[in-house]
């Protein structure tokens, strides 16, 4: 496809630039949930969900678990922040960070 750009009037080059944005959102929606589909197919083919392998679900986590609750292990902390009540709980008890970690 050849467009003589030099032969466009003003408005219809606004109007080409507006249609091509549009097209290249269009590619880039198609695109995406190609890919997407791509990794969720990667994903069950080890037996697990998208959500799963990217963490999806946790409260934005910015680092890296590194103590856990005995009593609940889906209970996690990184050690950076406010100390979760189950961490509190467990110091007042006699444990120690140690006692905690991963």
């Amino acid at each position: 496809m050849t467009i003589d750009l030099e032969t466009l009037s003003r408005d219809e080059l606004q109007t080409l630039i507006k249609d091509a944005q549009k097209a290249l959102k269009s590619v880039d929606a198609r695109n995406r949930a190609k890919a997407k589909r791509a990794a969720e197919n990667a994903a069950k083919e080890y037996g697990y969900s998208l959500d799963e392998v990217l963490g999806a679900g946790t409260k934005g986590s910015k680092g890296v678990a590194k103590y856990a609750n005995p009593a609940d292990p889906s209970q996690t902390w990184t050690g950076r922040g406010r100390k979760p009540n189950w961490v509190i709980e467990a110091l007042q008890a006699g444990k120690s960070l140690d006692d905690l970690s991963l």
